[in-house]
């Protein structure tokens, strides 16, 4: 049987080297969440073509306590532009960004649930527990958008998509 276990007020989110959270660690300022994400204006509809995908850098900062202080968010270029092209400018940037953080370790973290927006694209950390589950996942549950990673019970860092 699967009990119901709300989130806890620091989501923890595992490290995980050349993945979708490889991007993540301690500083001496705090804690950073990072990323590099296509995404569509919008979301998705049909017929929308994958050349439409837009490609951003984004950095989160959060301090010690995991509490949001801001984000570095970039929109670098579409699809149709190239994706290696764009991803690779939007994996410079990230690095660039990076390297102005001092003490800069990557590993866990646990930060807590916030929202930015960007180019009227969600950025952030979601508790989406009391979703309707009719239109929405429901349950205890909180999103990391626009990556679609799920974090929920155990709440031990590990993510669904």
């Amino acid at each position: 049987m699967i009990t119901s276990m709300a989130p806890p007020d620091r989501i923890p989110i595992k490290h995980e080297p050349g993945y979708r959270t490889d991007q993540i660690g301690h500083h001496a300022q705090g804690q950073f969440l990072g990323n590099v994400i296509g995404a569509y204006l919008g979301g998705w509809r049909s017929g929308m073509d994958r050349e439409d995908m837009r490609w951003y850098a984004y950095l989160h900062h959060f301090d010690a306590d995991g509490t949001y202080l801001c984000s570095d968010i970039e929109f670098v270029g579409i699809t149709l532009e190239g994706q290696v092209e764009v991803v690779a400018r939007a994996k410079a940037l990230l690095a660039e960004w990076l390297s102005q953080l001092d003490d800069l370790v990557y590993g866990d973290i646990a930060v807590r649930p916030f929202k930015a927006e960007y180019d009227g694209i969600l950025f952030g950390l979601v508790d989406e527990s009391d979703a309707d589950p009719e239109h929405g996942r429901g349950g205890d549950w909180v999103e990391l958008y626009p990556d679609g990673l799920g974090f929920h019970a155990p709440w031990d860092g590990e993510y669904d998509t």
